[in-house]
C-alpha cells in the first residue's frame, strides 16, 4: 500500500489497570522529516517510543510502518523492517573498536556487505577517522555518535531517538543535531526525537508534538506549537 507516511500511530493507548500511560495518541511522520516530542517528565514520551518499537503491548490502536500494520510484530521484527531506535543510555561496547562493533551490528542485520554498510555509516557520522579506536577511549560526544551509528546500520527508514543530547556540551549537541539534519536529507531517514534541549528541538524539527499525562495536547510546526497557550502553560513557560 502506497502512503505518504513512514509512520502512522493511530489511537495508540497503553493502560495499566486504571493508569493511562498513553491514551488515544495520534502521530504521523513523513519521509525525511524530523518530529520532536516534548513534554514534562512522565508525560509519556519514552512510552510512545516503546509502543511504536514493539517494547510495550498496546491496549488499543495500531502502528503502521510504510503503510504496513506492524502492531502484532515484536521489536526485532520491526527493526528488520526498518524501524530503529536508540536509548537514553548508550548501548556501545566499551572494549571493542569503533569499526568492529558497527560492522558486527550490520552483520546482525543481515547486510550482504556489512563492511561497506559500516563504512558508509561511519563516514556519515564523522567516525571513520576513529575506526580503530576502542570505544571507551572516545569522548562522550563521540560515544553518542557511535551509539547513533549502531542504530543506523542497515539503512533504517525510521529512527527513534530518546534523549540523544543528554550529557552533551552545547557544541556537541549542535554537532549531533547537524548530523541528524544531514541524515534526513541525504539518507531520507525519518526521525522521531525525544529531547529536553528546546534549542535543538525547535531548531531542527519540521514538526513538534507535545505530550501531557499520556495525551497529545498540541501538534504542528515549531512556530505554531511555540505560540500555543496551553503548551506555554503546561511546559515551555519562560522558554517560549
Amino acid at each position: 500500500m502506497t502512503t505518504a507516511y513512514v509512520l502512522q500511530a493511530e489511537d495508540v493507548a497503553i493502560h495499566y489497570g486504571g493508569v493511562k500511560a498513553l491514551d488515544g495518541v495520534e502521530l504521523t511522520l513523513k519521509k525525511g522529516q524530523i518530529r520532536g516530542l516534548i513534554g514534562p517528565n512522565g508525560a509519556g514520551k519514552s512510552t510512545v517510543i516503546d509502543a511504536i518499537t514493539g517494547r510495550r503491548r498496546l491496549t488499543r490502536g495500531r502502528v503502521l510502518l510504510d503503510g504496513e500494520d506492524v502492531s502484532a510484530l515484536g521489536a526485532v521484527e520491526r527493526r528488520q523492517r526498518g524501524l530503529s531506535r536508540s536509548f537514553q543510555r548508550t548501548s556501545i561496547f566499551s572494549g571493542m573498536t569503533v569499526r568492529r562493533q558497527v560492522e558486527l551490528a550490520s552483520h546482525q542485520m543481515g547486510m550482504a556487505d556489512s563492511g561497506a554498510d559500516a563504512d558508509a555509516v561511519l563516514e556519515e557520522l564523522d567516525l571513520a577517522r576513529l575506526s580503530c579506536m576502542v570505544a571507551e577511549d572516545l569522548g562522550y560526544g563521540e560515544q553518542r555518535r557511535l551509539d547513533l551509528a549502531l542504530a543506523l546500520v542497515g539503512r533504517p527508514k525510521l529512527l527513534m531517538l530518546d534523549e540523544p543530547m543528554a550529557g552533551l556540551s552545547v557544541k556537541e549537541s549542535h554537532d549531533l543535531a547537524r548530523h541528524l539534519q544531514a541524515l534526513t536529507s541525504r539518507w531520507e531517514v525519518s526521525v522521531l526525537l525525544v529531547e529536553h534541549d528546546m534549542d535543538v528541538v525547535f531548531g531542527i524539527s519540521d514538526a513538534i508534538t507535545v505530550f501531557e499525562l499520556g495525551r497529545v495536547i498540541a501538534s504542528g510546526d515549531p512556530a505554531s506549537v511555540r505560540s500555543d497557550a496551553r503548551v506555554r502553560e503546561a511546559y515551555l513557560g519562560s522558554a517560549a
